[in-house]
């Protein structure tokens, strides 16, 4: 209990779905959905979640609450001192502090955003002078860091308080808040002329679009979607109480995610429709595209307050987890108080995410580098984190469940007894999950083209 624990299961859902909810459910999955096949990809995109994404979910909360630690120190216990899966761990860890660095800088341009919401600043501006706002944030060192810093220091501020008092207990606050502002904008855009066009965009099958490239497609989204391969999961395991039955709340947030991802799309695209705007994906749709339909729309400042209040909670809980891995390692493995580790850590990571914070000027970490490698440093931690390190994670985290951990561990932490549950479980992390996952990652880091397999 001196480490902390979740009070309730509740609080380990919320918190859980609230590290896996993040920027990319409301501006990628929508899009992506469309345009690799809508809802044959969608169905797609669910049985790989099912089959592929929660059985690696199920496997690190296992690790986390059989061993009570975070990632280094769960490794340790489980494959001994002299073992080197450890070192996965550790890049777990560093992976973690890395993707922060930088999702503090893309997350800190979601408060701008909201001011400008809350000002009013969207009613009645042209596409080139909402367009103009965007490229002047990004191009502005002094803006993107002292955004970066004050999410970094709301990050900080909910971690500082530990487990209950801190991550479950905005968890809690924060997450029903999310998903009331979703349900509200989805029940609205219902309404809107372009929610027919929506719906047949992202859930009518599209054979035309749909290619072998999606099945790649919707495994990356649906291993990516649920924060696996970082040790975020593996953490907040650490926390659950072993009367908690981990398939059974793993599910509930596998569901949550997909739900949040939903509901997104119903919100994002009948806007966009609505107004003749081209669907797309990533900052340019959420800080350019929606901002601009706002401006035209009836309740558009309302309605603009609420969207970027809500990406800037699924941007926050998000953070939390990523701050919590790095914080609850440093506390197992040298036992420093969890004050000193969290602002410890904060300003580290606030100190590394600065060259993210200047890649969209003309510094040598913006143009320089971009002109240099077709890259900006944003670019490149963004690339060797998502498509190499974190689907190298998840691939050694199915390795090391299913054929170095004993099946008595493993059988125990799911639930005990031989049930037909648990023999699926283990066959899909022994066999079937470290081949998804191995393709993900051949894909993602573009070994696939080097090897002449074209699968676009």
């Amino acid at each position: 209990m001196s480490r902390g624990a979740w009070a309730s299961k509740l609080g380990f859902i919320l918190a859980a779905a609230g590290s896996a909810i993040g920027l990319g459910n409301i501006w990628r999955f929508p899009f992506v959905t469309g345009q690799r096949g809508g809802g044959l990809f969608y169905l797609l995109y669910l049985v790989c979640v099912v089959l592929v994404g929660l059985p690696i979910m199920v496997a690190e909360v296992m690790i986390g609450r059989r061993t009570q630690s975070s990632p280094v120190a769960a490794f340790k216990k489980l494959a001994g001192e002299g073992s080197r899966w450890p070192l996965l761990g550790w890049m777990g860890v560093v992976t973690g502090f890395l993707i922060l660095s930088f999702y503090n800088v893309v997350a800190g341009w979601t408060i701008h955003y909201s001011y400008l919401a809350i000002t009013g600043f969207f009613a009645g501006q042209s596409a080139q002078g909402i367009s103009q706002v965007f490229d002047t944030l990004v191009g502005s060192p002094r803006a993107n860091i002292g955004y970066q810093a004050l999410f970094m220091v709301l990050t900080v501020a909910v971690v500082i308080g530990g487990v209950r008092s801190g991550i479950e207990r905005w968890s809690r606050i924060l997450m029903p808040a999310l998903f009331v502002m979703l349900v509200g904008l989805m029940v609205y855009c219902f309404f809107l002329p372009g929610i027919g066009e929506a719906v047949r965009f992202v859930f009518a099958p599209h054979t035309d679009k749909f290619t072998p490239g999606s099945v790649l497609e919707a495994l990356g989204q649906a291993f990516f979607s649920l924060s696996l391969g970082m040790g975020a999961m593996l953490t907040y395991g650490s926390y659950l109480s072993k009367d908690a039955r981990i398939p059974r709340s793993s599910t509930w947030v596998a569901v949550l995610d997909t739900l949040i991802a939903t509901l997104a799309s119903l919100v994002v695209f009948p806007i966009i429709f609505s107004f003749d705007l081209q669907p797309g994906s990533g900052p340019g749709l959420i800080f350019k595209s929606i901002p601009l339909a706002f401006s035209q729309m009836p309740g558009g400042h309302m309605l603009s307050v609420v969207l970027f209040v809500l990406i800037v909670f699924a941007g926050l809980t998000s953070s939390v987890s990523l701050q919590e891995v790095v914080t609850s390692s440093l506390i197992d493995l040298y036992g420093w108080r969890r004050d000193k580790v969290c602002i410890g850590a904060g300003v580290v990571g606030f100190a590394m995410g600065v060259p993210s914070a200047l890649s969209g000027g003309k510094s040598f970490f913006g143009a320089g580098l971009k002109r240099m490698t077709g890259r900006t440093f944003l670019d490149w931690v963004d690339f060797s984190t998502a498509n190499l390190m974190l689907p190298a994670g998840g691939l050694l985290t199915a390795i090391f469940t299913g054929h170095v951990l004993g099946s008595d561990i493993t059988r125990e932490e799911f639930g005990g007894g031989h049930s037909a549950l648990y023999s699926v479980w283990q066959v899909l992390i022994k066999w079937v999950v470290p081949v998804a996952v191995g393709l993900v990652f051949l894909q993602s880091s573009g070994l696939l083209k080097v090897m002449g397999i074209g699968w676009e």
